[in-house]
C-alpha cells in the first residue's frame, strides 16, 4: 500500500537505499555463481518468427500477413484445410484477403476479425417504410464461431431489436431502445436511451439480426429517422449520441471500423485425441490447447521461451535472450539455453547477476566507507520515512474530503434537514459510513454478491451488530433527481408493513448511493412456483402468500404517507423468509404519487410478461398498473407457469392472454396446477380465476384497487379454512380426484398433459433475453 501512495522519486530513493544497506551488510559473505532463472516470455503472435507460411506459399494478402495454418489461393496446398484457404482478390487496389464470401481484416492466435453486416430500416414523416435490411451471418460447417468478445447494439429512439442464433448453441436475445426526445440521449452511453447493447455467448455459428419499431418513428421523426442494429466486436464500437441518428456516413463507418471476432480452431478432436492421429498439427516444442468453443477442436501455441509458428516443421525456435544487447536480462554473464536462460557474475562481483535483481556487486572492504554508507542510509531513510507519514497524513484528508463531496453531492445534506424535521426519523433512518459498508461486505467480494438487476448490485453484508442486511450498490446517480431520492428515502425508512422488505438506511459517502434493506433468507416465489414439488406449496400456502402480497401493496397504495406505486410487482421481486412469509421487495423502479394526482407520466419500465398493456401504450402510471402486475403473478400461483415462455404454443406464450382465454373458452382446469385443481374447491378457484380476469383487464378503469383484491383473497382464505377437504388427511389423491370429477361432471381436467417450459428472462430498464428462436407480443399486448 505505501508503495502505491508514495512517489515516484521517493519510492526509487528507498530501493536505493535499501539495495546499497543489504549489499554493504553481505560484504563478507561468499559471492555467488548466479544460478539458472527461466525466462517469463509472453506467448507470442503465430505471424512472428522466422517461418510463417509453408516453402514456396505467398505470405502476404494486400495489409494482411496470412500465417499457417491459413494461407493465399484456393487448392494451393498452402492451407492446413478448405476452410483455411484465403482468396487473395486482386481486382481491389490494395488486394483483399476472403475466406468464402466474407472479407478478412486479421488473423490471430486464436481470432480471426471479418467483415460486418447491418441491419437497418427507415422511415418518412407519416411512418412508411422506406428501406428495410435484415443482417444474418453463417458459419455452419466451418471450423469458425462467433466470439463472445462481440456484443449485439441497436441503435433507435423507437426499435426493439432481436438476435437469433444456433447452429451450435440456439440463442435469442433482443434490447429496446426508445426515447422521447434528443436531449434523453448520452454521448458514450449504451444503457437503452437512443441506444441499446447486450452480450452474446461463445460457440454460435449462426445469427439473424432483425429490426421492429412501436411508431414507425412519427415521434421521434425530426432527429431520428432510421434504426440499425448489428454484431460487432465490443471494444471497437462507441456511441456518439444524436449525431449518429442523421449521419450518412454512419453505416459506412461502422462497417469499416467495428469488425465481428470469431473463434477458431482444427478439426473437431480434443487435444489427448489429436495427439494419437497422424495429421496433428502440433509441432516441436509447442502446447496443445483445446478449445472452449463446445464444438472441439484445438489450436497450438509455443512454450515459454520459444517463438514462431507451432504449425510449421521445424516448430518453435528458441528464444536467444542473451543474443540481443538492448534487450539482454543479465547485468554481467549470459547463458542462453533450450526454452531460458542463465545469469551469472564473474569474479570479484557478487549477486545473482539479474538486472531485474540484486545484479553484480562489486566486493568492497573499506570499512569505513561501509559506516559512513550506514550512517548516510539510516539518515535518509528516517527522512524519507517522515516525507512518507507526512505524505499519507495529506491521502487521508484529501479521502475524508472526497467522502464529504460526495455525502454532499448525494444529498445528504437535504436527508439530514428532512430526518431531523420527520418525527421519529432519526430512528427510523439511518445514514451508514463507508467504512461500516466495506467492513459489513467484506470490502464488496464477489462471494458476496447476492444478485444483479437493472439498477445495481446486491451484497450480504453482516454489520458490527451481527444483523444481517443486503446492500444494493446503485449504478449510477443522476443529480437532477437527487431530491427526489431523498424524499424516497425518508418515505421508504418510515414504511411499516410486515409483508414488506425494510429499507434500513443509506450511505452517501460513496461515489453512488448504498441502500440497506433487511435480509430476506428464503429466495424468491418466482424460485419456489418453479419447483412444483416443493411440499409447502399448497393452495392454501398460495392464497396466504397471495393475500399477503395483496395486502402489502394495498398499503403502498392507501396507507403510507405518501401513495407509492411499485412499478416492477412479479414473482421474482416478492421474497420468502425463513418462515415463508411473503415481503415485497425491489423499490428501484417505484415512483411517489402526490397525493392531489392519480397518475403520473414516466419513462416505460418493467418486465415482459407482467408489463401493463395501458401504461406501455400511454406512459400513464396509475397504481391499477400494479394491480396488473399482481394478476399475472397470482395467475402463476394457480397455474405453476411461467408469465412468458417462447418454447410453448403461440396461443399460450403470453400467461396473462392464455389465462383469460381458457376461462372464455371453459377450459381453465386445464392449464391449472394439478395439486391446485386437488386442494381447492369448483368454486373457489373459479372466484379466484375471476379475480385474476377482472386483475388483467386491458383498461385500467375495469380492474380492482389492491384493498379490493386484499378483501377478496381474505374471503377466498377463510373460504379455504371451512373447506372440508382443507384439513380432511383420510382422502387420498383418487378419492380427491373422484371427488372433483363428481362435482364439475363431464370437466376433462387431466387430458392434458403437464409440459416443461424455458426460462424467463425479464425485460428491466429496455433489456431482455428469451432462450428461445423469436419473440412475439400477445395480441392484445402488442405495440402499436
Amino acid at each position: 500500500m505505501l508503495r502505491a501512495l508514495l512517489p515516484r522519486r521517493i519510492r526509487f530513493c528507498i530501493s536505493f537505499l535499501l539495495w546499497l544497506t543489504i549489499s554493504l551488510a553481505q560484504t563478507n559473505t561468499t559471492p555467488s555463481t548466479g544460478g539458472n532463472f527461466p525466462a517469463t516470455i509472453s506467448s507470442v503472435n503465430i505471424t512472428k518468427g522466422a517461418n510463417i507460411t509453408k516453402p514456396g506459399c505467398q505470405r502476404q494478402c494486400g495489409n494482411l500477413t496470412v500465417p499457417y495454418p491459413f494461407g493465399i489461393g484456393l487448392d494451393s496446398g498452402c492451407a492446413i484445410g478448405p476452410w483455411f484457404q484465403v482468396n487473395c482478390n486482386t481486382s481491389f487496389n490494395p488486394p483483399k484477403p476472403f475466406i468464402g464470401e466474407i472479407e478478412i481484416f486479421e488473423i490471430a492466435d486464436n481470432l480471426v476479425r471479418i467483415s460486418n453486416v447491418m441491419a437497418r430500416k427507415c422511415y418518412n414523416q407519416v411512418g412508411e417504410l422506406i428501406d428495410s435490411y435484415t443482417a444474418w451471418t453463417n458459419l455452419g460447417g466451418t471450423p469458425y464461431s462467433f466470439s463472445d468478445l462481440n456484443t449485439f447494439n441497436v441503435i433507435g429512439c423507437d426499435d426493439f431489436a432481436l438476435i437469433s442464433g444456433s447452429q451450435g448453441r440456439n440463442f435469442t436475445s433482443g434490447c429496446v431502445s426508445l426515447c422521447s426526445k434528443a436531449e434523453d440521449v448520452l454521448d458514450g452511453y449504451c444503457s437503452g436511451i437512443g441506444c441499446c447493447q447486450t452480450a452474446i455467448p461463445k460457440g454460435m455459428k449462426y445469427y439473424l439480426a432483425s429490426l421492429s419499431s412501436l411508431k414507425n418513428h412519427t415521434s421521434v421523426f425530426g432527429f431520428d429517422p432510421c434504426s440499425y442494429a448489428f454484431l460487432g466486436e465490443r471494444d471497437r464500437f462507441t456511441f456518439r449520441g444524436v449525431p449518429d441518428f442523421s449521419d450518412p456516413e454512419f453505416i459506412n463507418r461502422t462497417l469499416a471500423n467495428v469488425p465481428i471476432v470469431l473463434d477458431w480452431a482444427i478439426g473437431n478432436s480434443s487435444c489427448s485425441e489429436a495427439q494419437k492421429q497422424s495429421d496433428y498439427a502440433c509441432e516441436a516444442n509447442s502446447s496443445c490447447v483445446d478449445s472452449n468453443t463446445g464444438f472441439g477442436g484445438y489450436r497450438c501455441s509455443c512454450k515459454e521461451g520459444y517463438e514462431g509458428n507451432p504449425y510449421l516443421s521445424p516448430g518453435c525456435q528458441d528464444i536467444n535472450e542473451c543474443a540481443d544487447p538492448n534487450n539482454n536480462p543479465c547485468d554481467k554473464m549470459c547463458i542462453n539455453s533450450p526454452g531460458g536462460y542463465s545469469c551469472s557474475c564473474p569474479e570479484g562481483y557478487y549477486g545473482d547477476g539479474r538486472k531485474d535483481g540484486r545484479g553484480c556487486i562489486a566486493k568492497n572492504h573499506e570499512f569505513p566507507v561501509i559506516k559512513l554508507s550506514l550512517g548516510l542510509g539510516f539518515g535518509i531513510l528516517s527522512l524519507l520515512m517522515a516525507i512518507s507519514w507526512l505524505y499519507l497524513g495529506i491521502k487521508k484528508r484529501e479521502l475524508i474530503k472526497m467522502r464529504e463531496k460526495f455525502f454532499q453531492q448525494n444529498g445528504g445534506l437535504l436527508l439530514r434537514q428532512q430526518v431531523s424535521s420527520n418525527e421519529g426519523g432519526v430512528e427510523s433512518t439511518k445514514i451508514f459510513t463507508a467504512e461500516e459498508l466495506e467492513k459489513a461486505t467484506n470490502n464488496y467480494a464477489d462471494d458476496r454478491i447476492l444478485g444483479r438487476g437493472g439498477y445495481g448490485t446486491v451484497y450480504k453484508g453482516i454489520l458490527s451488530d451481527k444483523r444481517v442486511v443486503a446492500i444494493k450498490k446503485s449504478r449510477i446517480m443522476d443529480e437532477s433527481q437527487i431530491e427526489q431520492f431523498i424524499n424516497e428515502v425518508v418515505i421508504l425508512t418510515q414504511v411499516n408493513h410486515r409483508n414488506v422488505v425494510k429499507l434500513l438506511g443509506c450511505c452517501l459517502e460513496a461515489e453512488v448511493p448504498l441502500l440497506v434493506y433487511e435480509y430476506v433468507s428464503n429466495g424468491t416465489l418466482f424460485h419456489h412456483i418453479q419447483h412444483s414439488g416443493v411440499s409447502w406449496m399448497s393452495w392454501e400456502n398460495r392464497l396466504r402468500i397471495a393475500t399477503e402480497a395483496a395486502g402489502a401493496l394495498s398499503y403502498l397504495h392507501s396507507s403510507a404517507s405518501k401513495p407509492i406505486i411499485h412499478r416492477d410487482v412479479k414473482s421474482a421481486n416478492i421474497l420468502l423468509d425463513e418462515y415463508y412469509t411473503a415481503k415485497i421487495s425491489d423499490f428501484g423502479a417505484s415512483r411517489l404519487v402526490p397525493l392531489d394526482q392519480t397518475q403520473v407520466t414516466t419513462l416505460v419500465q418493467g418486465t415482459l410478461g407482467y408489463l401493463d398493456p395501458e401504461y406501455f401504450h400511454t406512459s400513464q402510471l396509475t397504481e391499477k398498473s400494479d394491480v396488473y402486475s399482481f394478476g399475472v403473478v397470482l395467475a402463476e400461483l394457480m397455474t405453476g407457469k411461467k408469465p412468458l415462455c417462447m418454447e410453448r404454443s403461440q396461443e399460450e406464450r403470453n400467461l396473462a392472454t392464455c389465462f383469460i382465454m381458457s376461462m372464455k373458452e371453459n377450459r381453465l382446469f386445464q392449464i391449472l396446477d394439478p395439486r391446485v385443481v386437488r386442494e381447492g374447491s369448483l368454486e373457489q378457484l373459479q372466484q379466484t380465476a375471476e379475480l385474476v380476469k377482472r386483475c388483467l383487464c386491458l383498461n385500467g378503469a375495469d380492474r380492482p384497487t389492491m384493498k379490493e383484491v386484499t378483501m377478496e383473497l381474505e374471503g377466498l382464505r377463510k373460504f379455504t379454512l371451512r373447506h372440508p377437504w382443507a384439513n380432511d388427511q383420510q382422502h387420498g389423491q383418487d378419492e380427491s380426484v373422484g371427488l372433483m370429477a363428481n362435482e364439475i361432471e363431464s370437466s376433462d381436467l387431466y387430458t392434458v398433459p403437464l409440459s416443461p417450459y424455458s426460462d424467463l428472462a425479464p425485460l428491466s430498464g429496455s433489456q431482455y433475453s428469451l432462450d428461445s428462436t423469436q419473440m412475439t407480443f400477445p395480441a392484445s399486448n402488442s405495440p402499436r
